[in-house]
């Protein structure tokens, strides 16, 4: 593997230092893998080659699509438009539930993986004339080099990014990562230590200080995704708990979206979350005081839909990640004049 990539244009990694005994400290990321010569760390795609740490995804995602961007879920971020969507090998946490296993769990000699320079992604987006770009499907955390290099010359280009991301980031890399960013879809996979230490092999606090500098520090667009697993994270209490600490710390603005879970890659022995279960936990939300709060994964017309916070009137009706009504103008309801937080056309 080592002689394959040497002879390949390698892109140095950003974010590590030497230690003591000759090894590297990965800092992109809370994991901070310690990697011996030859090694790569838990995502697989940062890897030591002679004492130096690269980057072997950069360059190299695993394929395209262009998806609605509904679809990220992002339902305050240009609705109604197309995104240019890929990824890469590889993933920072390991999630048992993980929809994405076949990329997220590959490495790069065992997956089909492309060449496309920062200019070929651009141009591919162009071609199609997409106004947006999703770094998605396995976490662009782990390939913030290419994410920055494809971020800073699509917005060059008039091209908008998107972050579909689990959070899992350390404080001075996202600075970097995200500084051409202009929205992100954060996956907040539960609201206990529990869940994450024992299905993502991750711990929650630095998702939620992600979630915290993205409100208070960028001007990036976020939304919030939490999958909803059978008797893992689907309780009404800590549904509850976690709209409390959002309403806290974010604030009543910030879309939520409750998704449904299928079985899949380490947990195929629970069942799919029933609809009833994502739309509790929607009203549970907008009792709380969230504005804007939807379901995914089920054909669920009204928990799709955008009503106006202020008097309750459709404003973007959906019917899966399509748009049947659209009342809204300059980002502001028709009927009442009232602004809806996000970004619109």
């Amino acid at each position: 593997m080592i002689e394959k990539l040497e002879k390949k244009n390698l892109k140095l990694a950003k974010w590590w230092q030497l230690t003591k005994n000759n090894k590297i400290l990965c800092t992109l990321c809370p994991r901070y893998c310690t990697i011996g010569e030859g090694q790569a760390g838990f995502c697989f795609i940062r890897q030591n080659i002679g004492g130096k740490l690269y980057s072997i995804g950069y360059g190299r995602p695993t394929g395209f699509a262009i998806d609605p961007i509904e679809k990220k879920p992002l339902n305050h971020f240009y609705p109604g438009t197309q995104i240019l969507s890929f990824g890469t090998a590889g993933c920072n946490l390991g999630c048992k539930f993980c929809q994405n296993w076949s990329i997220s769990k590959a490495k790069l000699d065992n997956t089909n993986s492309l060449e496309a320079s920062p200019e070929d992604v651009v141009a591919l987006a162009k071609k199609y004339h997409v106004p947006s770009i999703a770094f998605t499907y396995n976490d662009p955390v782990i390939f913030g080099e290419y994410v920055i290099d494809i971020s800073k010359l699509a917005r060059q280009e008039g091209i908008k990014t998107v972050m579909v991301t689990a959070g899992y980031i350390d404080k001075e890399a996202r600075k970097e990562v995200y500084q051409f960013i202009d929205a992100a879809n954060v996956d907040l996979k539960a609201f206990t230590e529990t869940f994450y230490h024992k299905l993502t092999f991750s711990h929650l606090e630095p998702v939620l200080d992600t979630l915290k500098w993205l409100k208070n520090e960028t001007d990036v667009w976020f939304e919030i995704t939490t999958l909803l697993i059978p008797q893992e994270n689907d309780s009404p209490d800590e549904i509850k708990s976690m709209c409390e600490w959002i309403l806290k710390n974010l604030g009543d603005s910030v879309p939520l979206h409750f998704t449904a879970f299928h079985p899949d890659f380490k947990m195929r022995d629970k069942e799919r979350t029933p609809p009833s279960t994502l739309r509790m936990a929607r009203n549970i939300a907008l009792s709380e005081g969230i504005k804007y709060c939807y379901t995914g994964n089920i054909h669920d017309i009204d928990g799709q839909t955008t009503y106006c916070s202020n008097c309750k009137k459709e404003l973007i009706v959906r019917d899966w990640h399509s748009i049947l009504k659209y009342k809204m103008k300059d980002g502001k309801c028709i009927y009442c004049g009232n602004i809806i937080e996000g970004r619109f056309v």
